[in-house]
């Protein structure tokens, strides 16, 4: 019997609010992030994803009585993650209530931190997250880290074979091409990856209207979708999203 499909909301939080942009630039203030939770259960989002998205840049862990606040406030799963550097800070983000967390640019410095989540709590835990963007010079998709403002020389779908070679259960993975833009979900990337690994699959970036959700779903490329702006601003309501995904002959979680 195939899985339902999951949709996800992301909350980014910067200096205690939730926050959006567009390209990964241009914040602008959306709410407070236990709110926001509360909503969006109450919606009917099957996962919720917690990023602290300054935490790499300024060098601090996430901050974790941010997540004992939401993973209290609300019974589904919560993905959080941002600044995670060691085991340490793996731990105590689960300890604070996330079912995950998620690896990005720490995995990048030191791939083993991977394999140590995993061995400690599971692969299942584990979620490689890559901000992915398509360099038109090189022809390539070119991994990002720093929330999104330093390339690498890593190419995104053979560093998601390597994430899930040490351990990652789980890959979320924005394209940061279309982040925001709500222009549609980059399928293209995700067949790609789909191709290279066989794990779940998030897709992130570029919802802007209920079909961009069932292309994306319908291309059989990602497991779950996750958005932000179409969701903060209720462009689209979770539950009418899911219903009409349900009314296409996806199988969802109504």
């Amino acid at each position: 019997m195939a899985l339902a499909k999951r949709i996800v909301p992301a909350l980014d939080v910067k200096n205690g609010r939730v926050v959006k942009g567009i390209n990964f630039l241009n914040l602008q203030d959306v709410g407070d992030p236990v709110d926001t939770a509360i909503a969006y259960q109450n919606s009917g989002a099957d996962e919720l994803v917690f990023l602290d998205i300054s935490a790499t840049l300024e060098g601090r862990t996430t901050m974790i009585e941010m997540i004992e606040r939401v993973s209290s406030a609300v019974f589904i799963p919560l993905t959080a993650g941002g600044g995670v550097t060691d085991l340490a800070s793996i731990r105590a983000i689960i300890q604070a209530g996330a079912d995950k967390v998620f690896l990005n640019s720490a995995a990048v410095t030191n791939p083993d931190i991977i394999r140590q989540g995993a061995e400690a709590f599971g692969s299942q835990a584990i979620v490689g997250a890559i901000d992915s963007k398509w360099n038109d010079n090189l022809k390539k998709h070119q991994v990002y880290v720093s929330g999104g403002t330093k390339a690498t020389n890593l190419e995104t779908i053979s560093w998601a074979k390597k994430m899930v070679q040490y351990g990652a259960g789980e890959l979320l993975v924005t394209s940061m091409n279309t982040d925001g833009t709500q222009n549609g979900y980059d399928i293209a990337l995700y067949q790609a990856l789909t191709q290279a690994v066989n794990v779940p699959i998030i897709a992130s970036g570029g919802a802007g209207k209920k079909s961009d959700f069932k292309t994306v779903f319908k291309s059989g490329h990602a497991d779950a979708a996750l958005a932000a702006s179409v969701f903060h601003y209720g462009k689209i309501a979770i539950s009418d999203l899911k219903e009409s995904l349900y009314r296409e002959g996806l199988v969802m979680r109504l």
